[in-house]
């Protein structure tokens, strides 16, 4: 049980489950040395749906929407009565990172842990919630550290070779989905989050050579001590990198792309997240390809994370997300059905899967749901976010599960997912052909980098309430209506398997050309680093 602290009151609601089949194995050091990453509540909050037409500079987002210098001091005394360090305070990310023993923190935090083992692999587990001081209670979102168990699993799916019916390069795609040729993400940098695994230099420069393209600037970023550390198994993480940096930079080669390794934790997935989105050189998209069942994140770690990727609508930044690829139960066995998150956050764009058929490269023969022995795409019914007020109109059904709750419907988007209409990639000195909706993400972040490239703007950002609000939006996809991803089918329109569809690149470019022409003239558009009296797609692009 947790040292009992009268004025104390927990940080969110409950703790998150066990895994499945997962071991209680003594307990911790309590002089092991820890570091936990405070979140804190932002100065003002971000006005949703009113969400800017144009982004704000981050700048100006940190002056408004940053933690407030009383509330790091408030946490700071907290860290020192009790025998802390603060190591960090970062007000623009809101995070406070404090270090002690494990002794020290779990009696400071009013919680207890134990040891765990879970496939192998050996952590600590939280067995009571945390909780803080009850002046604290409105300024702390979320405290990660103490529970260090996998927060998220790659939704990537590799076969050898010979195993795919087919198999594609991005290039391909890239004329399949009507990419807007002569443009290749110049001047733009994409984010990609991973949570284990690596690549290697020379996979890619023998991948990109046999494209024809030159190798994409790729840096890779540590988050809470986490690198590039390529296992040489192409099964494990390192298929998931590669996976992402292969798509993206072969969409969008004259990208930055910008890795950032974190642990596979909710502190290290939390952390790793808002580094990317508020980073100085901050990037116009982030891939992530990882994720978890809702019902596997508990209500702070969701909350907390939520708020970052609002943090990136606010600033311009769009967000694509994997939905799954273990159907719409997404891979939990209690005959329900699950959402994955952070896909479906009402801040993300949802990425779903379709398995693709093309006999030439050129023209799509035919695309239905991903759903087959290799997986089937997520999607369905948030359980954790209502209906957002852009999604009204469109079609989403209420959840299936008891209580048919009406929530925000996921995915938004989707492209070709199916490992037996894979992707070619190079890993770990071998090809392999790959799938899941761990390709769509990237896939969609770099046709976003093309698409800001031509546009001549900072970043797309929030395309949801875009994609939502046109009427011409369905004409801009194409639209899946064959397949289910088992409890929910394919349908006209938008749907809970993949959303508005694949990608007509051309068509998706001059609905959001018009609507990015619409907002110059009302003045709420203008070039991120000057205002012009120019239209911005031709300001902004020195036309």
């Amino acid at each position: 049980m947790p040292p009992s602290r009268a004025g104390y009151v927990p940080v969110g609601e409950g703790v998150r489950a066990a895994l499945p089949g997962e071991q209680r194995t003594g307990t911790p050091d309590p002089n092991e040395r820890v570091q936990v990453s405070v979140i804190l509540r932002r100065a003002t909050p971000i006005e949703v749906p009113g969400l800017p037409a144009w982004p704000m500079r981050r700048e100006q987002f940190a002056a408004r929407h940053g933690a407030r210098a009383e509330d790091i001091d408030q946490v700071r005394q907290f860290a020192e009565v009790n025998g802390l360090t603060i190591v960090s305070a970062d007000p623009v990310r809101r995070t406070v990172l404090i270090e002690g023993t494990l002794g020290a923190m779990t009696e400071a935090l009013a919680t207890s842990v134990a040891n765990a083992s879970y496939q192998g692999a050996s952590f600590r587990a939280l067995t009571e919630p945390v909780h803080v001081p009850a002046q604290l209670s409105d300024v702390v979102l979320g405290v990660f550290g103490l529970d260090t168990r996998p927060a998220a699993a790659p939704r990537s799916v590799l076969l050898r070779p010979e195993a795919a019916r087919s198999s594609f390069s991005p290039l391909d795609l890239v004329q399949l989905y009507g990419f807007p040729p002569d443009f290749n993400g110049s001047g733009q940098t994409i984010a990609i989050i991973e949570l284990g695994g690596g690549f290697r230099t020379g996979d890619l420069d023998t991948y990109f050579t046999g494209l024809g393209l030159a190798t994409p600037s790729v840096q890779a970023v540590s988050v809470d001590g986490a690198t590039n550390s390529p296992t040489g198994d192409p099964s494990s993480a390192d298929g998931e990198v590669v996976l992402d940096i292969e798509v993206a930079g072969a969409i969008a080669p004259g990208a930055s792309i910008q890795v950032y390794f974190a642990p596979n934790s909710f502190q290290g997935f939390i952390d790793a997240v808002s580094t990317a989105v508020l980073a100085t050189d901050q990037p116009s998209c982030v891939s992530i390809s990882w994720g978890n069942a809702e019902s596997g994140w508990d209500s702070s770690s969701r909350t907390s994370m939520n708020s970052f990727l609002q943090d990136a609508a606010a600033l311009g930044v769009t967000v694509c997300v994997a939905a799954g690829d273990n159907g719409s139960s997404d891979g939990v066995g209690d005959n329900r059905q699950h959402a994955d998150f952070p896909a479906s956050s009402p801040f993300a764009l949802g990425c779903g899967g379709t398995t693709l058929d093309s006999a030439d490269a050129v023209h799509i023969d035919s695309e239905v749901v991903w759903n087959d022995d290799t997986g089937a795409t997520g999607g369905g019914v948030s359980d954790a976010f209502p209906l957002p007020d852009w999604q009204t109109g469109s079609g989403v059904p209420a959840t299936v599960n008891p209580g048919n709750f009406q929530g925000r419907g996921v995915p938004d988007v989707a492209g070709d997912a199916s490992p037996h209409t894979g992707y070619k990639i190079r890993v770990d000195g071998s090809d392999q052909v790959a799938g899941g909706t761990s390709a769509v993400a990237p896939l969609w972040a770099g046709l976003i980098a093309r698409m800001n490239q031509y546009l001549g703007v900072g970043g797309l950002g929030f395309l949801n309430a875009v994609l939502y609000s046109d009427p011409q939006s369905q004409r801009t996809f194409n639209d899946i209506t064959s397949g289910n991803n088992g409890s929910y089918a394919a349908a006209v329109s938008w749907d809970p398997c993949t959303g508005w569809g694949s990608p007509n690149g051309d068509a998706l470019l001059q609905i959001l050309s018009i609507w990015n022409f619409a907002q110059w003239q009302t003045g709420s558009l203008h070039c991120r680093d000057e205002n012009r009296a120019e239209p911005p797609s031709r300001a902004c692009r020195g036309l």
